[in-house]
């Protein structure tokens, strides 16, 4: 399916000197290092400038070859750029080999019965040359996973001293960014729903690592040390997958952490795991990640339903219905267009976000939830699994096909190009200065104006 799914710490900054004004890397403007950017939302800061125009010869700075298959979005630390991949290799298991299914669940895909290879890259951001490419595991693995997804589908993160790797029921793992090793972690098998596939793309805090462990059975939300991996604490959680990356941010003194979920919306301590506030509400299979802005937290789901629902972060217990409301309320709900795979993107004041995995798009004011623009279709796409992303004032979104729609933003947004490459786009845009960064089914492109 996929992932693109997640979102990541919410911060702030400042650019107080241009791209070229440094020597070191600065987290405003260098860098972008978790799925969904600095601020975990899609929005490269102030100073990015990308092209809006391109295709397959045109404003492309280097393209380079992934092997294997993966949808997991890189990110980039300075002056490289990293990517997850999982390779079938030509080692088949033998009968002893082979993990003994779990009769517990239900499964619609078949497992590979070839040991897969998972691996970590590391590009030079400047020219695509391969800096250096690690196999953090080979073996076999329990499930398949959807025809859409991957083995590799949760992105890496970094802090700036370490890069952190998740291939999920095949370890975590904390790199420095040289690629030795500094510590793995074996948390046990995930079971899916239906054998669709992991994505668990981890959300560095501080030195927090948080994961969102959710599964078909013995779901838990788990925090590591980041500098030794040891566990600081997990809690159970009563839901089922979700694929959905946590939403990490402070406010009043505690950091929260937000998770979607198909049963319910939850906001946990950071220091503790003690829940903060919950919402129920969402459909099965909740993917889009929290998206969080000005003390709201955006909650969506979109498969075989639809609901949106604004949280503000100031609330405490459950918020589900009136009677049960321990203190606050909802913000507003939303029940129509909502998206299954992709997250929303908030930029001045409006939400924006496709219906399903379709090309219809709504419009919002993340202030009330009242529609501004409702199923109108983004001219030129399919389908998307990719997160939309924003930067100097236009909006970024990556479908299956290859194409990316640019569009400006207003109550009445217009399309501004439309760009094609000749390959499926499952992960989000990645946008660093005046690049952009795409990753297709079999490649990586770096994308800059000459």
């Amino acid at each position: 399916m996929w992932k693109s799914f997640s979102l990541a710490v919410t911060l702030g900054f400042v650019v107080v000197a241009s791209a070229t004004d440094r020597s070191e890397p600065r987290l405003d403007i260098d860098n972008w290092p978790s799925w969904r950017g600095p601020t975990a939302n899609g929005i490269a800061p102030a100073g990015a400038n990308p092209p809006t125009k391109w295709d397959a010869k045109t404003n492309i700075k280097w393209k380079v070859e992934i092997p294997g298959r993966g949808s997991a979005t890189p990110i980039v630390w300075g002056d490289q750029v990293f990517v997850l991949t999982s390779m079938t290799t030509d080692r088949e298991a033998k009968p002893e080999e082979l993990p003994k299914p779990d009769p517990r669940f239900v499964e619609k895909t078949k497992p590979s019965n070839h040991f897969q290879r998972f691996e970590v890259l590391c590009f030079d951001r400047q020219t695509g040359e391969l800096r250096w490419r690690k196999t953090a595991a080979e073996a076999v693995p329990h499930e398949g996973h959807h025809d859409t997804h991957s083995y590799a589908g949760g992105s890496p993160a970094t802090d700036g001293k370490r890069l952190y790797a998740s291939f999920g029921s095949f370890g975590i793992y904390a790199y420095d960014l040289t690629g030795n090793l500094l510590w793995k972690r074996d948390l046990g098998r995930l079971h899916t729903r239906f054998g669709w596939g992991e994505a668990v793309t981890p959300v560095v805090h501080g030195d927090s690592l948080v994961l969102n462990w959710d599964q078909e059975a013995d779901s838990r939300l788990i925090v590591l040390d980041a500098a030794t991996g040891e566990t600081r604490w997990e809690v159970p959680r009563d839901d089922k997958s979700s694929w959905n990356t946590p939403a990490v941010v402070p406010f009043n003194g505690k950091t929260q952490v937000i998770v979607n979920g198909t049963k319910r919306v939850r906001s946990y301590d950071l220091a503790d795991g003690k829940e903060i506030w919950e919402v129920g509400g969402m459909t099965v299979n909740a993917i889009p990640s929290p998206l969080v802005a000005d003390g709201i937290a955006y909650v969506m789901s979109g498969y075989t339903g639809a609901a949106a629902v604004a949280v503000p972060l100031s609330s405490t217990g459950d918020l589900t219905t009136p009677e049960k409301t321990t203190s606050g309320t909802v913000a507003w709900r939303y029940d129509k267009g909502t998206p299954y795979v992709p997250s929303p993107i908030l930029v001045d004041g409006r939400l924006y976000f496709t219906k399903a995995n379709t090309q219809v798009l709504t419009v919002l004011d993340a202030k009330t939830g009242k529609p501004i623009g409702t199923s109108e279709r983004i001219p030129g796409a399919t389908s998307f699994y990719a997160s939309p992303a924003f930067a100097a004032g236009h909006l970024y979104f990556s479908d299956q096909s290859g194409t990316t729609v640019v569009i400006k933003p207003s109550d009445q947004w217009e399309v501004v190009a439309t760009n094609k490459l000749d390959e499926t786009i499952d992960a989000s845009p990645v946008i660093v200065g005046k690049t952009l960064f795409l990753r297709t089914a079999k490649h990586l492109y770096a994308i800059e104006e000459k």
